[in-house]
């Protein structure tokens, strides 16, 4: 396994930097690498590594949403307003509801085979949009009329939303039945992960606040393992907890560090955010390799068409849930077509979930994880150059 890691990390990156010298994400540069790596090409991986994939995806995965809830400012959400809270959940809705239309004609899915590849692609990307949204706030474009703040909270949220869609719908493919029970399951989950991890994050942020006034200083980097642990153990909860009380561990884990960060002092939620930023360079290696591994390039190829096509629709739908929360805004046309554009990009959660069906035995896992790829190879660069060189023409500059 030791050798394994050598190949992720020193490959990975170097394709990463290959890619960065082109203009394009880092993230497809690490895709490649571990296509190249896996099984289906080169075959460098040891078969133990890659069983444990589906674990260490959901670590990176899980390093993402803490990182996302302690830099999620709340109060970006209240100054954009009614725009801001529609973004995080009616795009992502629309685009779900299009897998779920177009899934079946295009590779005969059942109804709840379709949401489930849906809301593993409906996700939009922090790693292509963040940098982006922050450039342009450095550069003051669109600022006047919050458009980049307006982006990054909406996105920020729609992650989590996605998510928790993804794990209730999950649940019910492996059952194999849809009822109302069913369905009532989900604001039960979203209800009660929302409620415990927000007591666990208002009891530690009181807990680092006592220990600090007692002079006990706990280094910033035993908050973080303290984090990583309480995290790992609310997503343990909803296996622990299955068919007894529904639960969204993972909505937990986003609830838990949103609360931290709203009742910590002393910036110390900065100063986390900043060390799982750090984190997150090994966990994101780790998770854009070990899926581009998991990718059979026969299959990919097989599928590959339809599999644009069926995105690109999909994509379609997304666009009218944007320009359908943009109704009523002071935004002109220019500026709702650049909000349409950065809403595309999809990488960061594709990768993170779109194995799990696979893992789970889900007989369209492999489907799922190839279109999720596909989506990633083409929306992540699409999405990222359009951005790039549109938002000059699109946005005004705050003088």
């Amino acid at each position: 396994m030791v050798s394994s890691l050598a190949f992720i990390f020193l490959v990975g990156l170097c394709f990463a930097a290959i890619f960065a010298k082109l203009k394009l994400p880092r993230i497809i540069g690490m895709l490649f690498a571990g296509i190249l790596l896996g099984p289906y090409v080169l075959n460098l991986l040891e078969p133990t590594i890659l069983e444990v994939s589906p674990d260490l995806r959901q670590i990176a995965l899980i390093i993402i949403l803490l990182k996302a809830g302690l830099s999620l400012d709340i109060a970006d959400l209240k100054k954009v307003g009614r725009p801001a809270v529609l973004m995080s959940f009616v795009p992502a809705c629309f685009e779900i509801i299009g897998f779920i239309v177009l899934g079946p004609m295009f590779f005969g899915l059942s109804v709840v085979e379709a949401a489930l590849m849906g809301t593993v692609i409906a996700a939009v990307s922090p790693a292509v949009i963040v940098p982006r949204m922050v450039h342009l706030m450095e550069q003051g474009y669109g600022t006047e009329k919050s458009i980049p703040q307006l982006i990054l909270a909406g996105a920020s949220a729609d992650d989590v939303f996605v998510i928790v869609l993804f794990s209730t719908i999950s649940g019910l493919a492996q059952g194999g039945t849809v009822s109302a029970t069913s369905f009532a399951a989900i604001p039960i989950s979203i209800v009660l992960g929302i409620i415990l991890g927000g007591i666990i994050g208002f009891v530690l942020a009181k807990f680092f606040e006592n220990a600090h006034k007692k002079g006990g200083h706990i280094r910033n980097s035993t908050k973080v393992v303290i984090l990583l642990g309480f995290a790992f153990i609310l997503v343990s909860m909803e296996k622990w907890l299955k068919g007894i009380i529904p639960l969204s561990g993972l909505l937990a884990v986003m609830s838990m560090a949103i609360v931290l960060q709203m009742n910590s002092v002393n910036r110390v939620t900065k100063r986390l955010s900043e060390k799982f930023t750090k984190l997150w360079i090994g966990a994101e290696l780790m998770l854009f390799v070990l899926v581009g591994a998991a990718v059979d390039i026969r299959y990919a190829a097989e599928a590959g068409f339809s599999a644009v096509l069926l995105i690109l629709l999909a994509l379609c739908f997304r666009v009218c849930g944007v320009f359908i929360c943009l109704l009523g805004t002071h935004l002109n046309k220019k500026e709702r077509l650049f909000c349409m554009i950065a809403y595309t990009p999809k990488a960061t959660v594709q990768a993170a979930i779109g194995g799990v069906p696979l893992a789970m035995g889900l007989p369209c896992g492999r489907l799922i994880l190839t279109v999720a790829v596909v989506s990633i190879l083409v929306t992540a660069p699409l999405g990222a150059f359009v951005i790039d060189t549109s938002y000059k023409k699109l946005l005004s500059q705050k003088e």
